[in-house]
């Protein structure tokens, strides 16, 4: 009888931890809906992006609308179908147009195009502007940009293994990330406040303060005697995998705002679904060991990644592989962090933050890169997180 008097006095226990378990978990974890970023208020998934802001810091209504594709297809998100769709309107002009790139993050309009789809459907927009039952008027393109974005006054040439020295003005985004006047990693701007980095260069510190920021000259030899810029905060993606390398992306804010000229610009972020690389080569810069073998190229995009003689399936779906599998033409040590970028309508786009690779310009070893697209909402979600503005 005694036994079995524990017994049940221990399974009890075990009821009332798991309830007490339960409880907690549903207190703390928005199971059924999403959660404010502020305060962790749990909201039905019908009441993001409805028109309505019931989050304090309006975090539901702030990522109702992005531009997808390489044609930049402006969609919002349906609260009521819970999907994103194409905004069709017969009265959009470019006030609506400068809003919602506002919105998105961005602060440059630069073109702003009708375009008829035949496909009629239901389209539930935002409250805030207009319902429209069938879609009969046109679809819209948007091009939105960061202020003076992509734009360089010098012909770039490649600054890389394989390649040559780069003259000042070509990669005007390029930045190189130091500790103790040492080039660790690279980096991108991508406004005069926010830098595009790799998480990977933060794996044994990720303290502000060890950290520097230099920009807007190609060689390193001049950045001794020069302060650089102090980081504010560093942002390494929550997911990071050290191990595969995955979500390998960060964000480092500056205390201070660069100054843009002609050799500090930003480079244009990509739309989310764009894949300009298909269609266009792609350019690597970086700071890392250059050696004189091979010439200067651009990057094949290649399909091959995970063959069993390359790779062998290590590239994930967050990952670009770029390259060619004679080798010759790679980032290296030191390059981590720096940018893969596309042209593309006259202006320069980051579609990779170099992450992994094996050995150096090797065979059958291309680099891998993250891939920024990926990403996107997750660099607009942290940027709004940080200062709750837009990048300006």
């Amino acid at each position: 009888i005694l036994c079995v008097s524990v017994f049940v006095v221990l399974i009890l226990a075990l009821v009332a931890v798991l309830l007490w378990y339960l409880c907690k978990l549903c207190f703390y974890q928005c199971l059924l809906g999403r959660s404010c970023g502020g305060d962790g208020r749990c909201l039905r998934p019908s009441q993001w992006c409805d028109g309505v802001a019931d989050c304090p810091d309006e975090d539901d209504e702030s990522q109702c609308f992005r531009l997808q594709g390489t044609n930049s297809l402006l969609e919002s998100y349906s609260s009521v179908r819970q999907t994103w769709l194409p905004v069709c309107a017969d009265n959009w002009d470019d006030g609506h147009s400068r809003a919602v790139c506002q919105q998105m993050g961005f602060n440059r309009l630069f073109s702003n195009l009708g375009v008829r789809d035949p496909t009629w459907g239901r389209l539930e927009f935002l409250a805030s502007t207009f319902l429209c039952v069938f879609c009969l008027y046109p679809h819209w393109v948007l091009m939105c940009l960061t202020a003076e974005c992509g734009v360089t006054d010098v012909q770039p040439s490649s600054r890389i293994v394989g390649g040559t020295e780069a003259v000042n003005g070509a990669w005007p985004w390029q930045i190189s990330l130091q500790r103790d006047y040492q080039n660790v990693c690279g980096g991108s701007i991508i406004s005069p406040v926010w830098i595009l980095s790799a998480a990977h260069c933060f794996k044994t510190d990720r303290t502000p303060d060890l950290w520097t920021v230099f920009a807007g000259d190609v060689s390193l030899l001049t950045s001794k005697g020069y302060l650089g810029n102090i980081i504010d905060k560093i942002i390494v993606h929550e997911k990071y995998n050290p191990k595969t390398s995955s979500n390998d992306i960060a964000l480092l804010k500056l205390r201070t705002p660069l100054t843009l000229t002609s050799t500090i610009k930003p480079v244009c972020l990509p739309h989310v679904g764009t894949d300009l690389l298909t269609e266009q080569k792609g350019w690597i810069t970086g700071y890392g060991y250059l050696s004189v073998h091979g010439e200067t190229d651009t990057n094949d995009i290649i399909e091959t990644c995970n063959a069993r003689q390359v790779l062998n399936g290590q590239v994930l779906e967050d990952m670009i592989c770029a390259g060619t599998l004679q080798g010759g033409v790679d980032a290296c040590q030191g390059d981590s962090g720096s940018p893969l970028v596309v042209k593309k309508g006259g202006v320069w786009w980051v579609m990779g933050v170099t992450s992994w690779g094996i050995g150096c310009a090797l065979p059958n070893k291309p680099g891998v890169y993250t891939n920024v697209t990926y990403f996107i909402d997750w660099i607009h979600e942290q940027e709004r997180k940080a200062d709750g503005t837009s990048f300006n």
